[in-house]
Order: C-alpha cells, then sequence, then structure tokens
C-alpha cells in the first residue's frame, strides 16, 4: 500500500501522526522497542545506584562512579523491588515476592542487553512485511513478533531467578546481587568460557545471524504462527548467549557496566562472521576463571 492511496489531510496533528504510525508499523515499532530499551536501563541503572549507596567502600568496581549520579526519585514499587533483589535471604519466611523480584530483574537485565542485538532480525521482519503491504497481502504487526521473542527470555529469567537463590544460599554472599567469588564464581566464568567453543553455541549462532532465510520461510498472516516465529528465534538467541549471562554471577547481577559489555560483545558477535570474536571471548573467561581459582586458593 503506498502513501498516495490514502489522504489524511483531513485530521488534526494528532490524527495525521496516528494515521501514519498504522500505516508504518516500523516507526512504531522503532519507537516502541527503544523505549523500552531505554526504560529498562533506566530502572536497573538506578537500582544499580541503590546498591552501591548501601555497600561499603570499596565495594563492587563501579561504585564510586555510581555513588556519585544523582539519586533519582523512583516510586515506592521500585524500591520494594529493588530490596527484594537485593536481601541474601527471603523476606517475612516467603520466596514467592523475591523470586517474582528477581524474575522482573532479569527480565529486564535481557530487554536492555539482549533486545538491541535483535534489532536486525525484527528490522528484517519489518522489511518483508512492507513488501507484502505493498502487494495488498495481510500482515502481522511486528510487535507479535517481538512479543514471541521475548516471551523465551522471560522463561529464561524465571530459571535464572531460581538459579540466583540457589547461588547465594551457598556462596553466603552479604547481598544477593554482590559478586560471587572462589569456586562459584569461577564455575559460572568457565562454563560461560567453554560454551563459547561449543558446536550447539556457533549452531544457534548462525540462526541468529541469518534470520531473513527463516522469516521468509516460515512467514505467515497468521497472529500465533508470528508469535511462535519469535518465541523460536528468541530460543536461538537464548542458546547463543545463555552462558554469557552467567558472567553477571561473577561480576555482580547488577553491574550496569558488565551488563552493556556483554551486550556489545553480543551485537558485534552477532554481526561479525568467523569465530574470532567467540573464541577470543572464551579464551579471556576461562583465563579469568583460572585467575579466580588461583586468587581464591
Amino acid at each position: 500500500m503506498t502513501g498516495q492511496e490514502h489522504d489524511f489531510s483531513h485530521l488534526d496533528r494528532a490524527g495525521r501522526a496516528t494515521a501514519g504510525l498504522a500505516r508504518s508499523p516500523r516507526l512504531a515499532v522503532t519507537l516502541t522497542i527503544g523505549a523500552g530499551i531505554a526504560l529498562a536501563w533506566l530502572i536497573l541503572a538506578a537500582m544499580a545506584v541503590r546498591g552501591a549507596e548501601s555497600r561499603l567502600a570499596g565495594g563492587a568496581p563501579g561504585d564510586a562512579l555510581l555513588k556519585d549520579l544523582p539519586r533519582l526519585p523512583l516510586p515506592e514499587f521500585v524500591d520494594r523491588l529493588f530490596a527484594l533483589c537485593l536481601t541474601p535471604a527471603p523476606l517475612a519466611g516467603s520466596a514467592g515476592p523475591q523470586e517474582l523480584a528477581l524474575v522482573l530483574m532479569w527480565f529486564l537485565m535481557a530487554v536492555a542487553a539482549m533486545l538491541p542485538s535483535a534489532a536486525p532480525m525484527i528490522r528484517t521482519y519489518c522489511e518483508i512485511a512492507d513488501t507484502a503491504r505493498i502487494k495488498h497481502e495481510p500482515v502481522v504487526h511486528p510487535l507479535v513478533l517481538v512479543a514471541g521473542y521475548l516471551s523465551a527470555w522471560l522463561a529464561a529469567s524465571a530459571a535464572f531467578a531460581v538459579l540466583t537463590l540457589a547461588v547465594y544460599r551457598f556462596a553466603a554472599a552479604g547481598q544477593m546481587l554482590d559478586p560471587v567469588v572462589g569456586l562459584a564464581g569461577a564455575a559460572a566464568l568457565a562454563i560461560a568460557g567453554l560454551y563459547q567453543f561449543s558446536g550447539l553455541k556457533q549452531a544457534c549462532l548462525k540462526k541468529c545471524r541469518n534470520p531473513f532465510s527463516i522469516l521468509f520461510a516460515n512467514w505467515s498472516a497468521q497472529p500465533w504462527r508470528i508469535f511462535r516465529l519469535g518465541l523460536q528465534q528468541g530460543v536461538w538467541c537464548l542458546g547463543c548467549c545463555w552462558a554469557l549471562m552467567l558472567v553477571m554471577f561473577a561480576v555482580g547481577a547488577m553491574n550496569i557496566f558488565w551488563m552493556a559489555l556483554i551486550g556489545l560483545f553480543t551485537l558485534i558477535e552477532k554481526q561479525t562472521t568467523g569465530r574470532v570474536a567467540s573464541r577470543m571471548g572464551g579464551a579471556i573467561l576461562l583465563v579469568w576463571a583460572a585467575a579466580l581459582l588461583l586468587v581464591s586458593a
């Protein structure tokens, strides 16, 4: 459908803007995803500042910089969320609220660090959808694909939340979001490093690097099929990046500097060809794991 087929000049400014968004889903998707990523980073940064303020001097790396940042006024439920994530033991004898808070925390981390790397896949879908729309074919909105993709990471966030409770229960950490040191931290780094060299990692990475053939071959005008397609792409992304998320246990689950670094590495890894980036990342993680073991011995 071309822009000349409809004239919205009779509408007011808000009406023309709304009609333009409806006619150009790519813009709506870009704005929605951009706003979601920005909001996730804002909440996580505010939580990181709260965590830095609650730790003693010389705590986690980057605390000195975080403490100098302005303290943003947050709604009470956000402060409550952070308190649940930071507390090493369930409040009031129940782990349910804490588990839900940790699920939300990990999901925000996935949105902030992993959703940007899915932008090429979403853009590819929008391009195919635009072509279908010009041919007057029915098209499912791209946000349905995004919802499917994020559903995979929501399920993974639940698993990471359970793992967080288990790890910090046995690691005897002072705070829930503090780095895990010693054997537990080294194990997280070693698993992440070894996985970088695995065939499964490369198979998932290949799927993430070539979204066009998958999206084109599985094109459908049925929303549930597009949702499932997004879910499948989310599973491939999860298979590619789940081990990298384990690094957050070794550096502190609310370390936004490492979160940004992992997000950047994931984006580079998906946009480049070959195994150089994966192997370099794996080698660094393995050396780091060995060094942590030596220091903790």
